[in-house]
């Protein structure tokens, strides 16, 4: 089960396509070169071996034969180079001199030795059990003998009821099977040196469409598409979209997702259009009527005569709902003149004045909270519209003092072109963290007049600092309380 999941993750993920590529070219190779290697190795070696019998057959019988009229060393000194006969009642003259074994009445010897030469390896008691094993007239087999090594050795029966045994080594064949595995192997590592530079650069080439096309999704991917028109005019090239090939299939099928977005995008921005004009068109035609409401709701209460209590109440409560009306109407003006891109007064303001002056508002408002100043021992200079950054400020202390209870800290820090407005309260619940700056978000979902609001000033403040080149963002901490932090250029 562990090697199928390790299987499952191969090859790594994190590698190139090109990296995956050339080592599974590469992997293949030696795969193929392994076996190749295997089989031309065991192929020299059953045909050296195969030579190494056939000189057996052909030397052994004429040496046995010999044999079968001397009874000496005197006969296989009289033997070709390179081949042993043994006779069981003889010595035997090998490469590294004569063998005589006389155990058991046996005995071996070769004939590779000069003539002059007398030299006797004797053989131990395991080299001759091993030789006397032999089946005679059987076919030829490899002996490891002690002091002399490996010998392709064969047994013979003689004519008068001995056993007659040649061998040839096997030093030679062996080292020649050595020098094909060199051989093989630096063949072997040159060819897969060059296949992988080789199908390397190939894989560049072939995969240069690829390349393009990921450009082109990587240009999309930097355009501003989350608001305003958006003209796309980016797709991959005709020769990289071409539906014969593996890649231009990818780039057809990335031109088309283009499309799409596009006309997407494009009624995206209708929409918008017609909801800003909506937004704008409702609010000019409202603003007249509820100025009217509120002006006679205003002029009853402020008539001379006696007014019964339930219908001065009722003229109470129409003023206020009308002036909160117009003040909904005169955010929605605001949002869709900022939405249009309607350029904003740009005037020299002084930051450090407008903090005072804005906690200074809120001290008065709600003088059961705390309110602590940092602010930095020179004025802090900005362009801008001052009544609109003035807004900004208002409304994140408006938040402050409204959704935290009594006895708060709230610290308004100003530290160059970044104004925190920070308080200690209960904080703002997570799951309203990402609306949090939507239009018409409200954490207070039973809209209570006296701590809900209209679900636009966050909204606003947003959209102002957006439209000074800034940002506007709350930042997220553990534990209780909340920061906002107003970043301006």
């Amino acid at each position: 089960m562990t090697r199928l999941r390790w299987l499952r993750h191969w090859p790594p993920r994190r590698r190139s396509l090109r990296v995956r590529l050339v080592a599974g070219l590469l992997a293949l190779l030696l795969m193929i070169f392994a076996a190749v290697g295997v089989f031309v190795t065991a192929a020299m070696r059953t045909f050296l071996l195969d030579r190494l019998d056939q000189q057996l057959s052909d030397t052994g019988g004429r040496y046995a034969a010999s044999l079968e009229h001397g009874t000496g060393v005197t006969d296989t000194r009289a033997q070709a180079p390179g081949t042993f006969g043994a006779r069981l009642l003889h010595g035997l003259v090998t490469d590294a001199g004569v063998v005589d074994g006389d155990a058991d009445d046996a005995a071996v010897a070769a004939g590779t030795q000069p003539a002059d030469t007398d030299d006797r390896v004797t053989l131990t008691t395991a080299d001759q059990r091993e030789l006397l094993a032999l089946p005679v007239g059987g076919p030829a087999r490899t002996v490891r003998m002690t002091g002399l090594g490996e010998y392709r050795v064969r047994a013979v029966p003689g004519q008068d009821g001995d056993v007659l045994v040649t061998g040839l080594p096997m030093a030679q064949a062996e080292a020649t099977v050595h020098q094909v595995i060199l051989l093989e192997l630096t063949v072997f590592a040159g060819a897969v040196a060059v296949a992988g530079a080789a199908g390397w650069l190939w894989l560049r080439l072939a995969l240069r469409p690829l390349d393009r096309i990921a450009d082109t999704a990587t240009r999309v991917s930097a355009l501003p598409l989350a608001r305003g028109e958006v003209v796309l005019t980016e797709r991959v090239p005709a020769d990289d979209a071409d539906p014969d090939t593996e890649t231009g299939r990818v780039g057809l099928a990335l031109n088309r997702m283009l499309g799409h977005v596009e006309d997407a995008l494009a009624q995206r921005h209708a929409v918008e259009d017609r909801l800003r004009s909506f937004a704008a068109d409702a609010g000019h035609e409202l603003r007249t009527p509820v100025a009217t409401v509120r002006g006679y709701a205003e002029l009853a209460l402020r008539h001379p005569e006696p007014v019964a209590e339930p219908v001065r109440r009722a003229l109470e409560r129409i003023e206020a709902e009308s002036r909160r009306m117009g003040t909904i109407v005169d955010d929605l003006l605001l949002l869709a003149r900022l939405d249009a891109g309607r350029p904003l007064a740009r005037e020299e303001v002084d930051l450090t004045r407008l903090v005072l002056d804005g906690t200074a508002d809120a001290r008065a408002a709600a003088p059961d909270h705390h309110w602590r100043l940092e602010l930095p021992a020179e004025p802090v200079l900005i362009t801008g519209d001052r009544d609109r950054l003035s807004q900004v400020l208002a409304n994140l202390l408006g938040n402050a003092h409204r959704h935290t209870p009594p006895g708060t800290t709230v610290t308004v820090r100003l530290a160059g072109g970044l104004l925190t407005v920070a308080d200690d309260g209960p904080g703002i619940p997570p799951e309203l963290r990402p609306h949090l700056f939507e239009r018409f978000a409200r954490g207070d979902h039973s809209r209570a007049r006296s701590t809900g609001g209209t679900g636009l000033g966050l909204a606003i403040a947003r959209a102002i600092a957006t439209a000074h080149g800034g940002t506007l963002t709350l930042r997220q901490d553990d534990g209780p309380g909340t920061v906002f932090e107003l970043r301006l250029p």
